[in-house]
């Protein structure tokens, strides 16, 4: 009987040692699996922090030097409407076929100011202004940036083009395919909210050329406008 006894002995050890091993194996695989979740869940949040990072970023640098609160749509966000091929190229030749007018008026400042401020000129071409410049971009009629923030892309080197209250829609988005030409770059559309006695205009620091009537022959003087005053502010930023 004895040796029957000492294989059942052994036979029990057997069987809790292999019990023992198993559960260590299982305390093994639940410990993988819970550092596994740990690094999914690590890489997870780690995600969303870069995420919340770059929302971040994007979010001041909208408040920054070179960006107005207001947000601008950009290239090539609707569908042209065509305006007429360019014929004349002189800026002088193409404002007096479009029986519009150029002027210089006179340097009114460049001081930065939080404060609201009144132009001597309509539309303003310099003058105290906003510390936050208007971005580049198109502006739906309503949402256009604080005057203060226009003079200030001026200075920048912008042309601003702006057309009256009530024009109507097909001549706005005209502009809006002016500003899509390729060959321009650093421009802003918006209404203008200065009450100018103008149909439409381009500004440009110190300088202006604004026309009583809004027809297809005003496109040639806005082009040679802004080819010759694009990045002749006092401050240029890219």
């Amino acid at each position: 009987m004895v040796p029957r006894l000492m294989a059942s002995r052994e036979a029990e050890k057997r069987r809790r040692r292999e019990e023992r091993e198993a559960a260590e194996q299982a305390i093994a695989d639940a410990a993988a699996r819970k550092k596994r979740l740990g690094v999914v869940i690590g890489g997870v949040l780690a995600v969303a922090a870069v995420a919340a990072v770059i929302v971040g970023v994007i979010t001041l640098a909208g408040g920054g030097d070179d960006q107005g609160g207001d947000q601008a749509r950009g290239s090539g966000s609707a569908a042209d409407v065509p305006i007429p091929a360019r014929e004349v190229t002189d800026l002088e030749d193409a404002a007096k076929a479009a029986g519009c007018v150029l002027k210089d008026p006179p340097n009114e400042g460049a001081t930065h100011t939080d404060a609201k401020v009144t132009y001597k000129s309509s539309p303003p071409t310099s003058g105290d202004h906003n510390p936050s410049a208007a971005a580049d971009g198109i502006y739906d009629a309503g949402n256009e940036p604080a005057i203060e923030s226009l003079v200030h892309s001026l200075e920048h080197g912008r042309i601003n083009y702006q057309y009256r209250p009530g024009t109507p829609k097909r001549r706005v988005s005209q502009l809006e395919t002016l500003f899509n030409e390729k060959e321009g770059y650093h421009q802003l559309v918006f209404r203008n909210s200065t009450r100018m006695p103008f149909a439409v205009a381009a500004t440009a620091w110190d300088h202006v050329v604004a026309c009583e009537t809004f027809d297809d022959q005003v496109f040639d003087a806005l082009r040679a406008f802004r080819d010759r005053y694009t990045d002749k502010g006092p401050e240029f930023v890219p």
